[in-house]
């Protein structure tokens, strides 16, 4: 928008109609440039106005989010804001064009990205809307009821974020769509899951979750399915690493009072005898002056059941390390695990299960091989590939697919 206000500057300080198209390409660039990442199509002039109106924060888009009716001066300020944003829709470019000898505008109407996006669909959809709208009042109605279903700013555009420094959220814009049937077993281990993501997504009460076990047993895929599972719901993700706990605090600031649910991730989360990284982690989940908002849930995966490494040593504390009282250290390292009262365990699957796994996997993924042949095969790759789990099932079949595909 600032390139596209440089270029009518230059325009009116009569400037010359080479200089003019230098701006208005430089804007045009910006806009096809967000069309391409996002996703747009069909006129992505609307489409980048549709997307600036989504993804801004400000009180009439957060009282909306919160299920109420903005009132008094700030619909006021609103409506004229919204007088603006009409204009916006049906803006003149015919002086532009005229001056610089270009026919640009056309070639915006009926745009086609190179790959469409979830986001692009949704931002799409509501440009159209906005570009049938007849009036500013009308244009406030349909933001409003966006802002009420879906919320607003980054939040009502993406469901996944990394935590970037200063407790910027940073989203991720391509999000693998799997789901909890891509996970093969494992049915006890779902059912648990979401009866606890389905208890936060309601508002009711529920426990940080805890997925422990074996390496390659699809403890990561599953928050990514329960993720996408619970999405339409209000549910959002936070990938959180170790080395930015100290950030959690003002990370809890800015998500209380939102109109969301938000699972933090701290993805295969353990912690070394000498990192005391943990002790910060359990003051902020439990027994620090400042409490967890209601509508944040903490989750971690990890190989190791009490995420701390322990030793035999931590047991004699006494006579090893001189604490007057025995398994002082023990115990201290355990209190972290007992803090997810939800603990999901993923052990590896037998060899029974190993081999209903890889044959699922190669039914969808097309491969038409006799299934004891099949199991045979599978068997001769775990053994030089880390053994039998779901994830040295996957890389089976995808060099089976691979194979195919020659």
């Amino acid at each position: 928008m600032q390139k596209l206000s440089s270029a009518f500057r230059a325009l009116y300080s009569g400037a010359a109609p080479a200089e003019v198209r230098a701006e208005v390409n430089g804007a045009l660039g910006g806009i096809i440039a967000l069309a391409e990442a996002e996703g747009f199509s069909g006129n992505v002039w609307h489409c980048y106005i549709a997307w600036l109106l989504v993804g801004d924060e400000n009180p009439f888009s957060h009282s909306c989010e919160r299920r109420s009716a903005a009132r008094g001066t700030l619909t006021e300020l609103a409506s004229a804001d919204f007088e603006n944003v009409r204009a916006l829709l049906h803006f003149d470019f015919s002086e532009l064009e005229n001056y610089t000898q270009q026919s640009f505008y056309p070639l915006l109407r009926d745009y086609t990205p190179a790959v469409k996006t979830p986001v692009g669909e949704a931002v799409s959809a509501l440009a159209k809307a906005l570009g049938e709208c007849g009036s500013a009042e009308e244009i406030m109605r349909l933001l409003s009821e966006r802002y009420r279903s879906d919320g607003a700013g980054e939040f009502g555009l993406y469901t996944a974020f990394r935590l970037g420094s200063g407790a910027q959220l940073i989203p991720i814009v391509s999000l693998e769509s799997v789901t909890l049937d891509t996970l093969v077993g494992y049915e006890v281990q779902k059912a648990q899951m979401r009866e606890n993501i389905g208890a936060f997504a309601e508002g009711r009460p529920f426990n940080n979750m805890l997925l422990y076990g074996d390496a390659g047993t699809g403890k990561s895929t599953s928050m990514k399915a329960l993720l996408n599972e619970y999405s339409a719901r209000g549910v959002r993700m936070v990938e959180v690493y170790k080395r930015q706990f100290e950030l959690l605090s003002d990370l809890f600031e800015a998500l209380a009072g939102r109109n969301y649910r938000f699972i933090i991730f701290m993805d295969d989360l353990s912690f070394e005898e000498n990192e005391v990284g943990y002790k910060h982690l359990k003051a902020i989940m439990e027994g620090g002056v400042g409490s967890m908002p209601e509508n944040v849930m903490l989750c971690a995966s990890s190989n190791r059941r009490h995420l701390v490494r322990e030793t035999w040593r931590d047991r004699n504390d006494r006579e090893f390390d001189g604490d007057v009282h025995r398994s002082d250290t023990m115990e201290e390292r355990l209190s972290l695990a007992e803090r997810f009262g939800c603990q999901v365990c993923f052990s590896d699957p037998s060899r029974a299960q190993y081999h209903d796994i890889v044959l699922t996997l190669a039914e969808r993924a097309g491969i038409s091989m006799d299934a004891e042949a099949l199991c045979k095969a599978a068997d001769a790759w775990e053994l030089r590939h880390g053994g039998v789990s779901g994830r040295t099932a996957r890389q089976f079949i995808n060099h089976l697919s691979a194979a195919q595909d020659e």
